[in-house]
């Protein structure tokens, strides 16, 4: 079993704020904050902790029937965000997927922090929703070492097999979490630094690989599978 899996925002795509946005509209009208508070970090946390964490900075019970609420309006909601938002897919991506979707014995699969209509509400925006089959998403856990973790449950009902000695797996995202994650996994890392962290801080957290963008397809399809 060979997985290669995608981080979303800041890898495959930027989407211009488009998910702040939705989640500072929702918090405005469910909740009646303001403004949400930047105290709360989005780069690489599931939506989940995320709006968990807003939830209780602003005084308001982090419960799940809050969490529910808020996740029922914030799906509702983005796609009006991304509309809205000018964003894009970042350089190299399209290229990249279909050279390991040529390979093969490589499967992709997602591991994002995004809750799973959240990543296909950005995905279809930017068309690339169908190249991803399964995944591990942010509806339920608020820490991306779980995330992964049921990622990879998530690859192997897709293929009907358990990971073995002869599995491969790596991680491609662009925040520390995504390093941290691959690891919890016995992943590789790949790290780029497209999304807000730079790359000294990437490199700080030990990826197996880093590079600048996802545009030299050819060295990174043969890194992945060799």
């Amino acid at each position: 079993m060979r997985v290669c899996f995608f981080d979303i925002d800041g890898t495959l795509i930027s989407s211009g704020g488009a998910g702040q946005n939705a989640f500072a509209h929702v918090f405005g009208t469910l909740f009646g904050v303001d403004q949400i508070s930047t105290d709360v970090s989005f780069a690489g946390r599931s939506d989940r902790a995320i709006a968990l964490d807003l939830l209780r900075a602003h005084g308001v019970e982090p419960s799940d029937e809050n969490w529910h609420r808020f996740h029922e309006a914030y799906v509702d909601r983005l796609p009006s965000s991304l509309h809205a938002c000018d964003g894009t897919v970042l350089p190299g991506v399209t290229t990249l997927i279909e050279r390991l979707m040529a390979t093969d014995d490589v499967e992709l699969g997602l591991l994002t922090g995004n809750v799973v209509r959240g990543a296909e509400a950005k995905l279809v925006h930017y068309g690339l929703w169908h190249h991803f089959e399964f995944g591990g998403y942010g509806d339920v856990h608020t820490t991306r070492d779980d995330i992964a973790r049921s990622a990879v449950d998530a690859a192997s009902r897709h293929l009907n097999s358990a990971p073995n000695s002869d599995s491969r797996f790596a991680v491609i995202g662009d925040t520390v979490h995504d390093v941290r994650c691959a690891r919890a996994i016995g992943a590789y890392a790949v790290a780029v630094p497209t999304g807000l962290t730079p790359m000294d801080e990437l490199r700080a957290a030990a990826p197996d690989l880093t590079v600048e963008t996802l545009e030299d397809s050819a060295t990174l399809v043969a890194w992945l599978t060799e």
